[in-house]
């Protein structure tokens, strides 16, 4: 038999360990539980703490192609997304550690990508029946009055696979009872039926209905089999579209016996204690924010009569390091710092109407916009260069200072850079100059004030100039916020405007990045949330549902091979066919593996568990479970419903109002699955091509040297 030897193979495919060992060094990122790491730098020997992948990679040296592959597909889910980033690099890992592991057994590459791809659209399909609606959070509310504090419950850091507790069980009722059912014809969250549990039963209890079992594994198992596996060989995989989904296999049906009540979150405050996942400060910052713009939004449209949208490019942070963290806030308008030597300027300033200027690009002599052609065939002939740039410096400045005069501007907001000259000539003139402002804040002043954004300063004219705008120190004492490179911290704002400032502050200078990083975050998990109007069940549940359903599929097919094939053998080479059909549950239990390694550190991560190899037991105990049960998506929304279970909920409170649900959101989720495959399956290929000198064929096993027989 081909399973009867083990092939090995001498030229290993060195990009695959390389994706693996990079993915080693981020194992501590995953959960809420985020152990941080100090960078040092072998040469100047400066260190950096850093808790998050992105920040890991980019303080890597990643000079090779597979590094640069990799930083490239977290970057490209980072600037997307904002999460999703610790999930992607440790998929990487385990799923290239899972193709070598089938390389190591022969396996052809084809096979590989064909199952493997089919394994992760399959998951993608199932986890829908997890999804959480998320409608009319804003429908109920009060623009009058703030939104209830966010408390710091004590949430699971896995919920769904709890640590075993000795203390007593609550045997009270939870809200959520009826939300799922004794018996497993249930249906999902988001309203849509459930596949028929039947498909998932084990074969003892599949054969009381042969006809019906036997035409949901094979449909199943040939649809699966036939699709057409897509890989996209994108250097950025930057594929934001969730559109790709796999189709229902022919004669698939499905079942309902009833219909009832479902999961559902109409409330802000739940759903941002959901995806906070443990870091309440930052997501209690970002919950205020919403609030501001809602509020806002009421006074602009007169009681909210169109349905508010969250913006999120209406939100700016503003990082004061040195000062506690009860500092901490969001205001309305702008916060920025400027130098200490503007004091003088805001005092003479604040408490009266200004006239602000807006320049969307630099504000330096030389600065030319990106369609400036520069004159040609032009020579200058000087005696001294330096004489005549500080010349010609001190004159625009002149002249810069001049406009600003004749049209009485107090203010200017720049986009780009700032000539340090012209900045003291305005210090002299009683004029606040600030730069390197982001472009939505330069949006957002231009709509309150009604300025217009120029390139040039020469471009001023009445019609551009804005006006109403207030600057003042962010606190009553601005000494109290000098940061380390005398920096103070000053507001601007405009009535009506609609744009957002969260003021972070911690003591430690070396964490002001992670600070930011995490509010930002929490507040796209929000942002996402709220457009998508869905999230998933969290804590592990969309992770456990995929090892689940895989392990099923891989069994199913291991026993029914041969006939679940049966009917697209003409469709597809006898070679391919029969590789698939052996490899096949081969290749589905190496994906599922990686799930497994994936829920095993999350646990182990949390601290409960003194071993991986302890907490791969804890979830085999529920998987094993989830089998017996016949659905593993009703076994884990029976789970979920389950007060007295202890498997969903952790630290549980003895106050049932303090149990918190956990959440994830649905779309960046499921990129970073299918980013990490990407690349997984794309450095595979191209190891494959470099290695045989021949783009997509299949290794011969017969040229190999080296077997093994057993």
């Amino acid at each position: 038999m081909v399973m009867a030897c083990r092939i090995i193979n001498k030229r290993r495919h060195m990009g695959l360990q390389q994706l693996s060992s990079f993915a080693e060094t981020g194992r501590t990122f995953l959960g809420p539980l985020k152990s941080s790491k100090f960078i040092i730098d072998e040469e100047c020997h400066e260190s950096v703490l850093i808790s998050s992948t992105v920040r890991l990679l980019e303080s890597l040296n990643l000079s090779s192609a597979v590094g640069q592959l990799l930083n490239e597909a977290v970057q490209a889910q980072n600037n997307t997304y904002r999460t999703g980033t610790s999930t992607l690099l440790f998929l990487v890992g385990a799923w290239s550690s899972a193709v070598e592991e089938c390389l190591h057994l022969g396996v052809p590459i084809s096979v590989i990508v064909s199952v493997m791809s089919e394994g992760l659209n399959f998951c993608s399909e199932e986890v829908v029946s997890l999804q959480v609606p998320v409608h009319n959070i804003f429908d109920c509310m009060d623009s009058r009055k703030t939104f209830p504090q966010l408390e710091t419950f004590s949430v699971s850091l896995c919920p769904f696979l709890q640590v075993p507790s000795d203390t007593d069980l609550i045997e009270e009722e939870h809200g959520l009872k009826d939300v799922a059912s004794q018996t497993l014809t249930i249906s999902n969250l988001s309203g849509r039926p459930l596949k028929s549990s039947e498909f998932f039963k084990p074969q003892a209890k599949v054969e009381a209905d042969k006809n019906t079992s036997r035409t949901l594994k094979n449909s199943l198992l040939a649809d699966t089999c036939c699709r057409k596996s897509i890989l996209i060989h994108s250097r950025h995989f930057n594929r934001t579209d969730n559109t790709e989904r796999v189709s229902k296999p022919d004669g698939f049906q499905e079942h309902v016996t009833a219909t009832l009540k479902t999961y559902r979150c109409n409330d802000l405050v739940e759903l941002a204690v959901g995806l906070s996942h443990g870091d309440h400060s930052s997501m209690k910052l970002v919950e205020e924010a919403v609030q501001l713009q809602y509020q806002n939004a009421c006074v602009q449209q007169g009681n909210c009569i169109k349905p508010f949208m969250f913006d999120i490019s209406r939100i700016c942070t503003c990082c004061l390091p040195g000062l506690p963290e009860t500092s901490s806030c969001v205001c309305p308008g702008y916060v920025t710092v400027v130098s200490v030597s503007n004091t003088p300027v805001i005092k003479e300033l604040q408490n009266q109407p200004l006239r602000i200027v807006l320049i969307e690009g630099d504000l330096t002599e030389n600065y030319r916009h990106l369609g400036f052609n520069k004159s040609v065939n032009i020579k200058t002939a000087l005696t001294s260069m330096e004489l005549q740039e500080d010349s010609s410096e001190e004159l625009w400045a002149n002249h810069v200072l001049q406009v600003l005069i004749q049209f009485n501007v107090n203010l200017v907001l720049v986009q780009g850079n700032v000539s340090e000259r012209l900045i003291e000539k305005c210090i002299n003139s009683k004029q606040l100059v600030i730069g390197s402002v982001n472009g939505s804040v330069m949006q957002a002043f231009a709509e309150a004030a009604g300025a217009v954004q120029v390139a040039y300063i020469t471009q001023v004219n009445e019609d551009c100039v804005g006006n109403g705008v207030c600057v003042t120190f962010w606190r009553s004492s601005p000494l109290d916020v000098v940061d380390g490179n005398n920096r103070i911290a000053i507001l601007l704002k405009t009535e009506g405007i609609n744009l957002v400032t969260a003021v972070l502050t911690n003591p430690v200078t070396a964490q002001m990045q992670t600070k930011e990083d995490r509010f930002w975050t929490c507040a796209y998990r929000l942002y996402y949330a709220l457009k998508e109007e869905k999230v998933f069940l969290g804590g592990g549940a969309v992770e456990f549902l995929c090892l689940s359903c895989l392990q099923i599929l891989a069994e199913q097919s291991l026993k029914k091979e041969n006939h679940a094939c049966s009917g697209w053998l003409h469709n597809t080479s006898s070679w391919l066919a029969s590789s698939l059909a052996i490899y096949r549950p081969t290749v589905l239990k190496f994906l599922a593996n990686g799930w497994q390694k994936y829920l095993s550190t999350l646990l182990y991560n949390t601290a409960h568990y003194s071993s991986e190899f302890e907490a791969s037991t804890y979830i085999q105990h529920h998987l094993q479970n989830a089998t017996d049960s016949g659905s593993p998506s009703s076994y884990i929304l029976n789970e979920y419903s389950k007060l007295n279970s202890r498997i969903f909920n952790s630290d549980i409170s003895n106050k049932l109002e303090q149990i918190p649900r956990v959440y994830d959101v649905v779309t960046p989720k499921i990129e970073a699955w299918r980013r990490a495959l990407d690349l997984v399956l794309l450095v595979l290929q191209t190891d494959s091509e470099i290695i045989t000198g021949h783009g997509h064929t299949q290794i011969n096993s017969q040229e190999l040297t080296g077997f093994l027989f057993l």
